[in-house]
């Protein structure tokens, strides 16, 4: 896919609530950091066209752009725009949530809410960004709401030698008078919940998407690749609570096959969305969902 078909925004629909994937851009991750102790053989099958000679495989950063309630919502901000923020050396294009953003017809200033699933480095890099006038740090969406698990901030702001490679200060500090902390599972609207969903980090929380008889959810890094939904046990390497994350996932994917629930995962080749279904042998299977709007802007004031 092509970035000007990435900054156009694959647009679904749950219930009468429209969701665009936006767009971060993508990069390469080792596949071995991905799944964890499953052996190469078993998931390289998995992976497909998707692997490199180098044994990376393609993440997307796939966030999403809703309207409930009048109110603009955005979920997780990607790397970032910031210095320092992109991978320089992958020829991949990264960057470019705001420009995607742009292309429904909003700028960040019309963002009212802003969901982390959790605060890795590639899940919240457009959190802030440098003004212009005096190089400061500042957040990126200034009349923006900042949900994030009280859980998580506290790991964040106080990282240990595993993770401050992931939780950084300038993607937290210029924020921390727009935060709204929470405990436990959280009201957005009426239609969109914020529930924790611990495993990837302890703090890791989905987002509940639900409009008439119809829901979705998306999930973050509660998966790197679809498989991982598929076989619960396949529990990816860059999981701090490995065996709650099989659990979590596990439940997770028995509600979202019996519902026919949509899912978008922050990771999957663009724009990651599908549905789980079961094979005639009982077995998970992903398939992947095509837009179901591609009307332009659904967003807007």
């Amino acid at each position: 896919m092509t970035n000007s078909e990435f900054l156009t925004g694959a647009q679904f629909q749950i219930g009468s609530m429209p969701i665009t994937i936006v767009n971060d851009g993508t990069f390469m991750y080792d596949g071995g950091a991905i799944f964890g102790v499953v052996p190469r053989v078993m998931w390289q099958r998995a992976v497909e066209n998707q692997i490199d000679a180098q044994h990376r495989i393609t993440q997307g950063l796939n966030c999403v752009l809703l309207r409930s309630n009048g109110k603009n919502i955005l979920l997780d901000t990607g790397v970032g725009g910031k210095p320092g923020d992109r991978d320089v050396a992958s020829p991949i294009e990264q960057g470019n949530l705001i420009q995607s953003i742009a292309k429904q017809g909003l700028s960040p200033s019309d963002i009212d809410v802003v969901v982390n699933t959790h605060l890795h480095f590639d899940h919240c890099g457009w959190n802030t960004s440098v003004n212009s006038q005096n190089q400061e740090l500042v957040p990126t969406f200034p009349n923006a709401t900042y949900y994030i698990s009280e859980k998580e901030w506290n790991d964040a702001v106080n990282p240990n030698e595993r993770t401050r490679a992931t939780y950084l200060e300038k993607n937290l500090n210029p924020i921390i008078d727009h935060i709204k902390l929470f405990d436990d599972e959280i009201k957005i609207t009426d239609e969109v919940v914020v529930s924790p969903t611990p495993g990837h980090t302890e703090g890791h929380s989905a987002v509940f998407m639900r409009s008439g008889q119809e829901w979705g959810v998306y999930v973050g890094d509660m998966i790197q690749h679809h498989a991982q939904l598929e076989r619960t046990a396949w529990v990816s390497g860059l999981d701090v609570l490995p065996l709650v994350s099989m659990e979590t996932k596990k439940k997770l994917a028995a509600e979202c096959i019996d519902s026919q629930a949509l899912i978008i995962f922050s990771h999957g080749t663009y724009p990651g969305v599908g549905k789980l279904t079961l094979t005639d042998e009982g077995f998970r299977k992903w398939e992947k969902e095509a837009p179901h709007m591609t009307n332009a802007s659904p967003h807007t004031h």
